[in-house]
């Protein structure tokens, strides 16, 4: 396998794993983000930890998905995450019950 067939079979799985997360994201209620991975949760705790003087956080989520395209399976029902790095959490915007407008409810 050349070093461009590599590259163009990485760029399909990236592209491949957006549309996986385009389509699933609205089932998630945080994004979240560590200095090696990113994860969709339905449920995040974050507890800063300290051993020896160092600062650490643990992560833990439930109901994950990750974004790692050498995974085979990227749902998970529980992650743990340790890191010195700094964690970022978001909650994700839940818009109300949107009706189809073509439908007989729309306007």
């Amino acid at each position: 396998m050349s070093a461009e067939d590599l590259e163009k079979y990485e760029t399909e799985m990236e592209l491949t794993l957006y549309k996986e997360y385009r389509d699933i994201v609205a089932q998630f209620s945080y994004v979240v983000e560590t200095e090696r991975r990113f994860y969709l949760a339905n449920s995040v705790d974050v507890a800063p930890r300290n051993a020896d003087g160092e600062i650490y956080f643990e992560v833990r989520m439930s109901d994950a998905w990750v974004w790692d395209m050498y995974r085979p399976a990227r749902f998970v029902k529980n992650v743990r995450v340790l890191t010195f790095k700094d964690v970022n959490i978001e909650e994700l915007d839940k818009p109300d019950l949107r009706l189809p407008d073509d439908g007989p409810f729309g306007s």
